[in-house]
């Protein structure tokens, strides 16, 4: 062979997150308790500043059924609209020191059902100084999964933000952008937004690029 000819490289096989994907990041869901400081769903302390809710939801596969191994990490700002985070330039806005803004959780094995208890954000100013919706951002990962899936949930409740959100708006299927919106309801007491995942399908939730 000449020197200069090129030297191809065999293509490995794509490999895909799972099954037990949960064991490696959380693995006390799987009965494993061998973390110090276990990565948890609770976001908030009882000195959090903001509305206390729950974000709640399924995570649906193409035959629509529902995944029950699913892990989800969310990240989100606090109260005021500021993440903790050093790269936040949003330097009027006040960092709330008992709120981490990360969580990360699975799905119930029996139910599929995840769930996160946070707060309600306040409104980010993002690019070119443009107010954001209120959102919470997620990363997901299962089981045919080759790379987390990312995206955003809004709120329903929050309809003129969400109209005037550069995100939603650079969606160009209007009827898609009701996919990153969680209702709102109330049970026993507590404010729940019910947001469910469909990662193929009619009902496919739109996926944003990292």
């Amino acid at each position: 062979m000449h020197p200069s000819t090129p030297v191809y490289l065999k293509e490995t096989a794509s490999q895909t997150a799972g099954p037990y994907v949960h064991i490696g990041l959380a693995p006390k869901q799987a009965g494993f308790d061998i973390f110090e400081n276990n990565f948890g769903n609770v976001l908030v302390t009882p000195e959090t500043k903001g509305e206390r809710i729950r974000v709640e939801g399924r995570v649906f596969d193409g035959s629509g059924a529902i995944v029950k191994d699913v892990l989800l990490e969310c990240w989100q700002a606090n109260a005021a609209g500021r993440y903790n985070h050093p790269a936040d330039k949003q330097e009027s806005k006040p960092i709330d020191p008992t709120f981490r803004g990360w969580g990360r959780a699975c799905s119930d094995f029996e139910s599929g059902v995840y769930h996160f208890d946070t707060i309600k954000p306040g409104s980010v100013t993002g690019r070119h100084g443009k107010p954001m919706a209120p959102h919470i951002n997620l990363w997901i990962v299962a089981r045919g999964i080759n790379i987390g899936l990312q995206t955003r949930m809004y709120f329903s409740d929050e309809a003129d933000a969400n109209a005037a959100d550069p995100i939603l708006n650079g969606i160009e299927w209007v009827e898609r952008r009701k996919t990153l919106v969680a209702q709102r309801n109330e049970k026993n007491g507590q404010v729940v937004y019910t947001f469910d995942i469909y990662l193929q399908g009619p009902n496919e939730t739109v996926f944003l690029d990292a």
